[in-house]
């Protein structure tokens, strides 16, 4: 799963950029900027799947 790739769909709300894994909808996480957003999101996806 190292090089398969997925869909952020991210949007702004008035104080963080929200976003979540199209083909995993229940991982979704926030972020002050894109960047945190995009970490947090490889971060969450990576617990998701540590089982």
């Amino acid at each position: 799963m190292l090089n398969t790739k997925f869909t952020l769909v991210y949007w702004k709300s008035q104080q963080f950029w929200l976003g979540k894994i199209l083909e995993f909808p229940e991982i979704m996480t926030q972020g002050e900027t894109l960047e945190e957003l995009e970490n947090n999101i490889r971060e969450a996806f990576y617990l998701m799947n540590l089982d």
